[in-house]
């Protein structure tokens, strides 16, 4: 009866344990706070590729245009400028890519591919949406050398004729293979929505929460965490494409019923709130894990803005959307090709009302691009300005409101880590451990070696992996 009573009016004092407990609610606040500041992250980002996107089909072709009427204006005055400037070869490469790919993709039957598709099993057809997945993935990492490439040969005036040709013989392979993927990828979609059996659909939706496996549980340090929150934005945006894409297919095979909307929303919603529940929780975990705050999505959106307001410098090295390629892993030139052609198989424009209609379309989306634009870059040097005269912030992704701990108990995961240099007292630029010998000046590990987060592209290999 003793030992029953001491059971029931024991006591226990959790002040005793202060620190632990104020540890403990320190981290789920940064798992509660994660999601929230991922969003406006996410938010930003998406915009930013909505903007990249819009250029090739609203601003690309008038610069095309006015190239090619200042090559040919130079050509009969005799001129003795240039011919053309190098942003003026790049902007007619893109947009002689993006007729060649648009061209070759409407040469491929989409209505004999999709009851192809339709035909096969669930599991070959799961096969096949995640090899359709990383071939994306894999074409996505080499398109930016590949086009930067062509850039380079194509304004090099030491380079030859024969090379530049080559490059754009290449570049034209790269682009209409990466855009007969994500055709595939696209009418595969379509299949899992139409089909009677939602049993596809479901495993492609549960498909997300297999990624969680594979990144939650690592170490990840701030510059992964930024490739990793990168590959999401582009991942996100790559999907409601995607899903305007099966959506215009939907529509035009029920003659543009748009009382069919009522049974493809649902599940079009569903799909993206899978990939958002899905980005919720990987963040969230892997910031709790590695003990990395909130915060430092805040530095993350800094480095999109110091990239779109250094995009509008008048002596910028580079294109917009190429940096947003290199920093994001987003390409829009293939993606363009299959929207372009979707839209020409889904939509016709008879007569004269039509192509009025047309002309109407294209001075909307050329507003939107401008007044999208003019917002984001706004917003950026706002952004920037803010954060640049924000005080007590730390660069390293730790609460700054948060004492030293002692030495024999300081957090060895991701904390101490600057942002801007990688470099610490103890540790060698390379990622050596300081205890090793070093190793001679010839062999010495040249892998993101003392690389500040903001020379981190998307597939810059960072602490031995790529996220």
């Amino acid at each position: 009866m003793r030992y029953l009573f001491a059971e029931v009016s024991r006591g226990y004092l959790l002040e005793e344990n202060e620190q632990m407990y104020t540890e403990k609610q320190r981290r789920f606040h940064t798992f509660m706070k994660t999601p929230r500041e991922l969003e406006k992250l996410m938010v930003f980002g998406l915009f930013i590729c909505l903007d990249t996107f819009l250029f090739v089909f609203t601003l690309l072709p008038v610069r095309a245009c006015l190239a090619v009427l200042t090559c040919v204006y130079r050509l009969v005055t005799c001129c003795s400028q240039s011919v053309l400037e190098p942003s003026q070869k790049c902007d007619i490469i893109r947009a002689t890519i993006l007729v060649v790919g648009s061209v070759g993709l409407g040469y491929l039957d989409t209505s004999a591919l999709y009851h192809v598709i339709r035909g096969q099993s669930v599991i070959k057809l799961y096969v096949m949406y995640n090899m359709l997945e990383i071939f994306d993935r894999l074409l996505a990492s080499i398109g930016q050398d590949t086009l930067d490439s062509l850039y380079w040969v194509a304004c090099d005036r030491n380079k030859s004729y024969f090379a530049a040709v080559f490059y754009f013989v290449i570049a034209n392979i790269y682009v209409l293979t990466h855009s007969t993927v994500l055709l595939v990828e696209a009418v595969t979609l379509n299949v899992a929505i139409n089909s009677h059996n939602k049993a596809l659909l479901t495993i492609m939706i549960s498909n997300n929460f297999v990624e969680l496996k594979g990144s939650v549980f690592k170490k990840f340090e701030t510059d992964n965490l930024f490739q990793m929150s990168c590959s999401d934005i582009r991942e996100r945006f790559h999907y409601m494409v995607l899903m305007l894409v099966v959506s215009m297919r939907n529509l035009e095979q029920f003659n543009w019923d748009y009382s069919h909307l009522e049974t493809l929303v649902p599940h079009i919603v569903l799909v993206l709130c899978g990939e958002v529940v899905v980005d919720w929780i990987k963040h969230a975990f892997i910031t709790k894990f590695n003990d990395i705050t909130p915060d430092i999505y805040q530095k993350y959106k800094a480095i999109l803005s110091r990239d779109l307001a250094v995009s509008r410098h008048r002596n910028v090295h580079s294109e917009h959307s190429d940096l947003v390629s290199r920093r994001m892993g987003f390409t829009p030139l293939p993606l363009g090709c299959l929207v372009w052609q979707t839209v020409n198989q889904s939509l016709t424009f008879p007569g004269i009302s039509g192509k009025l209609f047309l002309v109407v379309g294209f001075l909307c989306l050329v507003t939107m691009k401008v007044l999208i634009g003019i917002c984001l870059l706004g917003h950026a040097c706002k952004y920037r300005q803010a954060t640049d005269t924000s005080p007590g912030r730390s660069n390293s992704g730790q609460n700054p409101s948060q004492p030293p701990e002692p030495a024999g108990k300081q957090r060895k995961i991701n904390v101490g880590k600057a942002l801007s240099d990688d470099t610490s007292p103890g540790r060698s630029n390379s990622g050596q451990n300081p205890s090793q010998p070093p190793e001679p000046a010839g062999k010495q590990r040249k892998i993101n070696a003392g690389k500040a987060l903001s020379d981190v592209d998307r597939y810059t290999l960072c602490s031995n992996r790529i996220e």
